[in-house]
């Protein structure tokens, strides 16, 4: 366990801020390399440490296993052992939930998660009884059915608001079908794994409360990568408390293909009144070349909270432009430029 004095320390003056402006709804826009995973678990740290919030009362909700990973790595250097922190996946976060109340909902706490093998089987099945042809409607009912899940939509509500929409019939069919097969089989998809959260929340608010009254400080990093329903999640966990502590970058969103909402980044300030908004622009990876190129391509964005992103670090290479044909002459030249450049530093 170290001192809070040197974790301050090691801080630059953007990063020292939102570490110490524990109360109340938070964001920092923290573009790349610019120390945003020590921002977010010196902030736990300082609040264990000096303000003595109990490792119990806080949640921290990463996108990826190996960032979860090292999100504890770093705690427990801090820290010690803070077993009792939640420190995972928001889906991982979800599981654990309905572990514990999903059979309000119908289901046995001892549901399957199905991964994509058994869900295709399992949606391909049902419209094969229902009497469509797999070959025209499975790739468009599985996009639809997991979008609707992503938005916090029911078949029923999917039914009402998408009678336009290309094979409506058909994809309402089948994803009233699918969730009562899913039902019965006692098992659960990964969307499912949010949206039934999600359910749980909001159809038993006693069990919102809990949660929302135990997590005192709700943590969430990569926010920019958000989907409506991880957002709805984030609002409910923060409604008794209002501490929610956001990091992300909008200027690094990149999947919005699979639901993910800008809308959730550029308008915190809306939705949670009195929100605090810090920057990290200290970049620490780069070069100024590379920081400079970055600068002039990403002020174009549309949509994007105004940043610029600067080092101390050496001014670097220059950056080369090459336009390639397609994705093999770009790969064919990248290993020939590498190969010549290592020959080079052989030689010299």
């Amino acid at each position: 366990m170290v001192k809070i004095d040197e974790l301050l320390s090691a801080l630059n003056d953007e990063q020292i801020k939102p570490v110490l402006d524990t109360e109340g709804a938070v964001l920092v826009i923290a573009g790349a390399g610019s120390g945003k995973t020590r921002v977010l678990t010196t902030r736990i740290a300082y609040l264990v440490l000096e303000k003595g919030v109990s490792p119990a009362e806080i949640m921290a909700i990463t996108f990826t296993n190996k960032a979860a990973e090292e999100m504890k790595t770093r705690l427990f250097s801090l820290i010690g052992d803070s077993y009792d922190m939640w420190v995972s996946t928001i889906h991982s976060m979800c599981v654990k939930i309905l572990r514990r109340d999903i059979d309000k909902l119908g289901y046995d706490k001892y549901f399957t998660i199905y991964d994509e093998t058994d869900k295709d089987r399992v949606l391909k099945r049902v419209i094969e009884e229902l009497g469509y042809d797999a070959d025209k409607v499975f790739k468009s009912a599985k996009a639809a059915i997991s979008n609707a899940k992503n938005e916090c939509v029911s078949p029923e509500e999917f039914r009402r608001e998408n009678c336009n929409l290309r094979l409506a019939e058909e994809i309402s069919d089948i994803y009233e079908e699918y969730e009562k097969t899913m039902s019965r089989s006692n098992a659960l998809d990964f969307d499912d794994l949010l949206y039934k959260t999600y359910e749980l929340f909001v159809n038993f608010p006693e069990i919102a409360d809990y949660y929302s009254e135990r997590f005192k400080y709700i943590h969430i990093d990569e926010f920019q990568d958000t989907n409506k329903v991880q957002f709805a999640i984030a609002r409910i966990l923060a409604e008794k408390h209002g501490n929610l502590f956001a990091v992300g970058d909008d200027d690094q969103s990149i999947y919005g293909w699979r639901g993910a909402k800008i809308e959730n980044i550029l308008s915190f300030e809306d939705v949670f009144s009195g929100a605090k908004v810090y920057k990290l622009q200290r970049n620490y990876r780069s070069t100024k070349k590379i920081l400079e190129l970055a600068n002039c391509i990403i002020k174009n964005n549309r949509g994007r909270r105004d940043k610029t992103l600067f080092t101390d670090n050496v001014d670097g290479t220059k950056v080369e432009t090459f336009v390639g044909t397609d994705e093999n002459n770009e790969a064919t030249y990248t290993a020939d430029k590498k190969s010549y450049d290592t020959l080079r530093l052989s030689l010299f």
